[in-house]
């Protein structure tokens, strides 16, 4: 008899779309679970364990063995830069980070960004020549250019409803984001079998590519 497969499921709006996608591809998940306030949830019928955690913990929970496989944003991916594959793009929970900021901006001396994504946002402006002082924030971040703590901000932006509300506009998009299927590499050596199993069966029920 296989392992139980342990799987880090990002708690939120991702978890709701994953757990759509699962269902699609045949894997047995009770409804009920859900709505379910447990942080580790057995389903011995589709021989898995679901840990539920913050996304931004996700890749940790991965890449030391915690969870052998597990869902995240390519935003997380790229900020946490942890030792994990990437094996799939699931195609859910799509969005785009981008530098936002009031419509009159113009560039100054100095140059203030606040982001919940300092790495990313760093490494953005280091490569467009840019030379910008990072702040971080954990939330809110539509507030820094309305209070005069940053000139910019780097967020997600998936409708701009927040945006427009708030007086603030998209200057440019830097990448598209989607959700990730990850595996621990030990893991994914050990127990290869039902982690490209179920990998296989997502793939088969994944989002159509963006145009």
């Amino acid at each position: 008899m296989s392992e139980i497969l342990k799987v880090a499921m990002p708690k939120g709006r991702i978890y709701k779309k994953a757990s759509e996608l699962f269902r699609a591809a045949g894997i047995a998940i009770p409804a009920d679970i859900d709505e379910s306030r447990k942080l580790v949830i057995p389903l011995p019928e589709a021989q898995l364990e679901f840990i539920m955690a913050k996304p931004v913990d996700v890749p940790t929970y991965v890449e030391y063995g915690a969870a052998d496989i597990g869902i995240v944003g390519k935003d997380v991916l790229l900020e946490e830069n942890k030792d994990v594959y990437e094996l799939l793009d699931l195609g859910i929970a799509r969005c785009r980070m981008s530098v936002i900021g009031l419509p009159d901006w113009e560039p100054g001396i100095r140059q203030r960004v606040a982001t919940k994504y300092p790495n990313v946002a760093s490494q953005y402006f280091r490569e467009q020549g840019q030379q910008v002082e990072v702040i971080k924030l954990n939330g809110s971040i539509e507030l820094a250019p309305l209070i005069g703590l940053a000139d910019r901000i780097v967020d997600m932006v998936e409708t701009g409803q927040t945006l427009r509300e708030n007086g603030l506009i998209e200057f440019e998009s830097m990448f598209e984001i989607t959700s990730r299927l990850i595996a621990n590499r030990v893991s994914y050596r050990m127990k290869n079998a039902q982690i490209q199993s179920l990998c296989d069966a997502l793939q088969k029920v994944t989002a159509a590519p963006a145009e």
